[in-house]
């Protein structure tokens, strides 16, 4: 236990003994998450969130935020957030990056933190889904079928 107490005080060290939330579980979302184009995202009480991991080097994740993107839309006005995580990059290859592909959905480079609350799983794409009473739902790894993206729709249900 010492050993574990004196870890955590690196700064390295916290998000190696982190453990995301378990199917089921109640999300401990962090505080703070800003967005590549400077505003804060959080999820208000009562609304689902999918959450999808990407990087700008995955031809996998281009296809796949084509779809996010369409969910995006799809949950205008509707109790449902979507996020797209960014794994590397920098702000402005991000916003060049989203602004060609015409995606609007939310960005954010904060990785650490949202991987800490989610999944410890490293692949991209990587679509998390997070139900309307704050639990954890789904880790869907890899590419997802359009229509499969869409039926997330039912998290604002």
């Amino acid at each position: 236990m010492k050993r574990r107490a004196m870890l955590l005080t690196l700064p390295w060290a916290a998000p190696l003994l982190a453990k995301p939330a378990l199917r089921g579980a109640a999300v401990a979302w962090p505080e703070g998450i800003r967005l590549v184009d400077g505003s804060a995202w959080l999820v208000p009480a009562g609304h689902a969130a999918v959450v999808v991991f990407w990087s700008l080097d995955c031809s996998y994740c281009e296809r796949h935020n084509a779809h996010v993107e369409k969910l995006h839309r799809a949950a205008a006005g509707k109790p449902l957030q979507v996020l797209g995580v960014v794994r590397g990059g920098d702000e402005a290859s991000v916003q060049r990056r989203m602004r060609a592909r015409g995606w609007t959905f939310p960005a954010t480079l904060a990785a650490g933190p949202l991987s800490e609350a989610l999944t410890a799983r490293r692949s991209v794409p990587m679509t998390v889904t997070v139900d309307r009473q704050g639990r954890l739902r789904e880790q869907i790894p890899g590419e997802m079928f359009e229509a499969d993206v869409l039926d997330l729709l039912k998290l604002a249900s």
